[in-house]
């Protein structure tokens, strides 16, 4: 049965679509094309023609003309647009012309680097010029690394090694700053939050050091559909951008439905699991030749989906090949094979994080399944993308949990397919990660008297700071690095830690292999003692993990259970940087620690034991709005309706913050206190959650009163009798009078006074 046949049996399948909220769908977009432009090197023409392009998309030849008149541009169109051709033509186009100009391209992960490394070198072959593109990252050879400081026209690298290994090391890349033309920026969406930030101040310290060598690129970035492209870009690069954005790329019919599973308990508002119902649409597709991805929001809803999956695939000797997992901590060469066996068609269903959400050449795909809301509409949109990548009808499942924030999606399409996605918010000003970055390119290059950084505000006291803490020397006019240190290998831009945990194999002690790694903050809660690791729907036990070495040590098991810790968060004030009578807005420290956890059953679910966790704590320094509760209304509740309504506003501000900042639910936390550790009163506090903060909180300060507007909104619509876990969360958890508590502290809160 093909995706269009099965389409019409879903439409008649009345147990589907009872459950269905919204079935929309996109009709197919013809091509708006345009002529080879005038100042085209003649050889690219006949390259590209070979190549099936005969002739340019609009959006192409609208971006040619601007970078041509020397404007920096942000290309902003969906996935499978021909983005690629939008920065390779006018940089092949100056290097043709001028054999010295170089090219610096910047991807966000080493996959995206590689495969569009790939076509750029595909291009160039069928141009016959001597065109020399090497991708410098840390899997590259020692040997090689000199011929591309040297020879390189095109640098491809990532964020990362842009910061550690090239911008410290300026003086062995003379020729690239000399003659760099174009700084090539692809999916600047996904610099959002600490890894924007950081990576506006790392281009803050390639630009000072072109400055210093005597260049003046241009920049090219490129984007998917977000609310703010050209903000994003200047802020990014701090300089005015020109947005292009009239999409000329066809596209194929596209169905979107919104699924909401079945309710089993209707007085709790509990809806069945969304893992098995997931499993259940993605078989379905599977089995019928339907070539699908299947999205999950963690590492361990895509290992359980893996293993259901490849069980439904298994030939008669156990062979499960094509049905494969993807996530991050799996090895280079294991991602590279999944992908190549993508594109070839030798991998019918591919079960991935966001990892695959960036617009990595994956082949032909008919169907994408989404397990729950990926937390904003942007991301929605480029894993809805991934499917129907060659013009035909394509199909998208987004399967709801019963989380708040999915329930509000799938029962308002309406405000999904109407409201703009969200803004990307990122901070480059933040003082911590400003600092950081001052001290590096203070190391790269002296500052003199009178020089900002980047233009930052502040930057000649920040220089005074690190002269007296003895980081800097000034004499003259000059501030010199004065320690022995190498400041930016100290400095991760992605996390608070530097370091990965390796994970190895030790199954066969005469054999111990690496068989992926993970970030420090995560690893406490998947490689504890006793856990069980998924792998490629392989489960294995973890024997020990060791924090000094960054290692845990695996052994192969065969169980029928997952684990799933439990994550205990302290919170201490550190700085309270503005006060009011109603909230406050400050810095504090986050202290996290993993202290048990709990069995659960692949099939069922089922809870079918517990253990402890001996891990030491990690910690994260970050910024918070904290709102207290006057005496006079908290003498009012019993401690236990006291309790159950202030559980109640922050399970309803965690859904009413990520829509009203218009950013990721992960990009913050929302907690309460009855009696907290820094106020000695009932507190409420939203916090970053990310080192150092990127302003989601000091935003949220200034507009407190509209998120709990919104909250009360929000429970006031809903229809269930006593909380259910669209709203307040469940009767079982916030009490019988949780929902009524929980609106009515709300309005005591919002009527509360504001100034003194």
């Amino acid at each position: 049965m093909n995706l269009e046949q099965l389409l019409d049996v879903l439409r008649q399948d009345a147990s589907f679509m009872e459950n269905v909220t919204c079935w929309k769908t996109l009709p197919r977009r013809e091509a708006a094309y345009a002529p080879f432009p005038e100042g085209l090197d003649a050889r690219v023409i006949p390259a590209l023609q070979k190549h099936h392009v005969n002739q340019l998309y609009t959006h192409q030849a609208e971006a040619f003309a601007a970078i041509e008149e020397k404007k920096d541009v942000v290309i902003v169109t969906p996935t499978a647009s021909g983005k690629t051709l939008c920065y390779n033509l006018p940089v092949l186009n100056a290097i043709l012309k001028n054999p010295d100009a170089r090219a610096l391209y910047l991807f966000p992960t080493k996959a995206l680097s590689a495969d569009q490394v790939s076509e750029l070198y595909e291009l160039i072959e069928l141009i016959g010029a001597d065109i020399k593109t090497y991708t410098y990252d840390g899997d590259t050879p020692g040997a090689a690394r000199r011929a591309v400081r040297q020879a390189g026209h095109v640098v491809v690298t990532n964020p990362d090694m842009l910061h550690s290994g090239i911008l410290p090391h300026h003086t062995k890349w003379v020729k690239l700053f000399e003659n760099l033309e174009y700084i090539v920026i692809d999916e600047i969406h996904t610099y959002r939050g600490v890894f924007g930030s950081n990576l506006a101040n790392v281009l803050r310290r390639l630009v000072r050091l072109c400055d210093f060598y005597g260049s003046h690129p241009r920049f090219i970035l490129c984007s998917a559909t977000i609310e703010n492209p050209e903000e994003l870009a200047q802020t990014l690069i701090g300089r005015p951008v020109v947005k292009i954005d009239k999409n000329g790329a066809p596209a194929g019919e596209k169905h979107v439905i919104f699924y909401n599973p079945p309710v089993v308990n209707r007085q709790l508002g509990i809806r069945k699991g969304v893992l098995p119902e997931v499993r259940r649409l993605s078989s379905m597709l599977v089995q019928n030749g339907i070539r699908t991805i299947v999205f999950g929001k963690s590492r361990l809803q895509v290992e359980v989906l893996t293993r259901q999956l490849k069980e439904l695939v298994k030939d008669p000797v156990g062979n499960s090949g094509r049905v494969r997992g993807y996530r991050g901590g799996y090895l280079p060469s294991e991602r590279r094979e999944i992908e190549k066996g993508l594109r070839a068609g030798k991998i019918d269903a591919v079960v991935s994080t966001n990892a695959l959400e960036l617009g990595i050449d994956i082949g032909s795909l008919e169907a994408c399944v989404m397990c729950g809301y990926p937390g904003t509409i942007a991301s929605t949109w480029q894993e809805a993308g991934r499917a129907g990548r060659r013009f035909g009808v394509s199909l998208t499942i987004l399967v709801a949990s019963s989380g708040a924030l999915d329930q509000f999606i799938v029962t308002h399409p309406d405000y999904f397919f109407g409201a703009s996605p969200e803004n990307a918010l990122l901070n480059p000003d933040n003082i911590y990660v400003l600092l950081n970055h001052m001290k590096c390119s203070a190391y790269e290059l002296p500052f003199h008297d009178g020089e900002t950084f980047g233009g930052a505000a502040g930057s000649e006291e920040m220089l005074d700071y690190l002269t007296d803490a003895n980081i800097l020397r000034h004499v003259g006019d000059t501030y010199h690095w004065s320690e022995e240190d190498f400041p930016a290998s100290e400095i991760s831009l992605r996390t608070a830690m530097t370091e990965n945990f390796l994970i190895m194999d030790v199954t066969d002690p005469a054999h111990t292999r690496m068989v992926g790694e993970m970030d420090r903050f995560t690893a406490p809660m998947l490689l504890h003692e006793n856990a069980i690791y998924l792998h490629e729907g392989t489960t294995y036990q973890v024997d020990k993990l060791d924090f000094d070495a960054c290692k845990a040590f695996i052994r192969r098991v065969d169980v029928d259970y997952y684990t799933d810790a439990d994550l205990n968060v302290a919170l201490s004030l550190l700085d309270v940087l503005d006060e009011r009578p109603d909230a406050s807005f400050g810095e504090i420290n986050v202290t996290a620690r993993v202290r048990m956890f709990k069995k659960m059953r692949f099939d069922t679910g089922e809870n079918v034991g517990y253990g402890p966790v001996m891990l030491p704590e990690t910690e994260m320094h970050t910024t918070a709005l904290w709102w207290t509760v006057p005496d006079k209304i908290a003498l009012e509740y019993g401690k236990d309706d006291l309790q159950n309504g202030m559980l109640g506003v922050a399970n309803l501000l965690r859904i009413a913050a990520p829509l009203s900042l218009m950013c990721s639910p992960h990009d913050i936390a929302v907690c309460y206190q009855v009696k907290c550790t820094f106020t000695n009163k009932p507190t409420l506090i939203l916090y970053d959650n990310c080192p150092g903060g990127v302003g989601l909180s000091e935003k949220a300060f200034h507009m407190r009163d509209i998120l709990l507007r919104d909250a009360l909104r929000i429970v006031s619509d809903c229809s269930c009798e006593r909380g259910c876990p669209s709203c307040v969360g469940p009767e079982n958890e916030v009490g019988a009078n949780g929902k009524q508590m929980a609106g009515k502290l709300l309005s005591q809160l919002l009527a509360a006074p504001k100034e003194e």
